[in-house]
């Protein structure tokens, strides 16, 4: 049975179909412009806004993971995500197929972000984190009556190689590059716990097929060093050899800032993650799996060397 990634071409979705070919030469790759990552691959191009290609995209599935990203807009969001996760269910559902979602920590609440676990509170601060809280429980409704088998695989903010929209390489690798100096949100002093996109990936692979892991949330492995944003600054500097300076970026710059580039209205409700500690526990995976993080250093070397190339 085909093993199916909706949302092929992103930061995870790469990674991911080179670790499913650990599991299955079945791997069908959806996206508009889907792209071979390895030779037996399926390609399925779909607007994934049209809800009919989503279900043919899913039939004859036995896993399908969504690793779609949508536009970073809460308008956006709000029209496609719950239309979009409600076909993705009925089509699994349908086609008896079992759904993996690859998620964020929006839905958390405030107060749990200093020590993210599986288990903390669900009481979204913004307004796109409603909308991923809103996601969460369309399929953990599902899950509870037994008409869906699905877990949810959660990260933290992420980096890693072929991540073209990581925080770590818009706001300091590539401004590192063009000379500039480094940008941090809120407190660059505050600890801030990164994801390994390759380690996300591999995770989310294992856990679409371990039977045993469905009907369950689980953190990813991500990095126990406990860095500020100051220290992955350091990191990435080092590794291009040049001085670690940086621009911090308060709420009224963000702000100012949106009058010329629009994205950055959508910015200001997420400071908060920024302001404070950050740190995303995945004990819970690795002593289930006996593996952990890639270490920062490590990371940060396999980064920067993709972005050299």
């Amino acid at each position: 049975m085909v093993q199916t990634i909706l949302g092929s071409g992103g930061a995870i979705g790469v990674p991911l179909a080179r670790e499913l070919k650990n599991y299955t030469d079945n791997i069908r790759l959806v996206s508009r412009h889907p792209v071979r990552v390895n030779e037996t691959d399926q390609l399925f191009a779909a607007d994934v806004s049209d809800l009919k290609s989503v279900d043919k995209a899913i039939a004859g599935s036995a896993v399908v993971y969504v690793t779609i990203g949508f536009e970073y807009s809460l308008k956006v969001w709000k029209k496609t995500w719950p239309m979009f996760m409600g076909q993705v269910i009925d089509s699994c559902i349908r086609h008896n197929a079992k759904l993996v979602f690859f998620d964020n920590i929006y839905m958390y609440d405030k107060s749990s972000v200093p020590f993210m676990t599986e288990t903390s509170a669900v009481n979204p601060p913004s307004e796109k984190g409603k909308v991923r809280a809103q996601i969460r429980e369309m399929i953990l409704k599902q899950v509870e009556k037994g008409d869906l088998t699905a877990l949810i695989a959660r990260a933290a903010d992420f980096y890693g190689p072929d991540n073209k929209n990581s925080t770590l390489k818009i706001m300091v690798a590539d401004n590192f590059m063009k000379g500039k100096k480094a940008q941090a949100f809120g407190n660059p002093d505050k600890i801030h716990t990164y994801t390994y996109t390759p380690d996300a990936a591999k995770a989310t692979a294992v856990l679409g097929n371990t039977p045993d892991a469905y009907g369950q949330e689980w953190h990813v492995p991500t990095t126990k060093e406990k860095l500020s944003t100051r220290q992955w600054i350091e990191l990435i500097a080092r590794e291009l050899q040049t001085k670690p300076k940086i621009q911090e970026v308060p709420a009224f710059l963000i702000k100012l800032l949106s009058i010329f580039i629009p994205i950055m209205r959508e910015f200001p409700e997420m400071l908060y993650q920024y302001e404070q500690d950050y740190i995303f526990d995945s004990s819970k995976f690795e002593k289930r799996f006996g593996f952990g993080a890639t270490s920062a250093g490590e990371g940060i070397k396999n980064m920067i060397a993709c972005l050299s190339k």
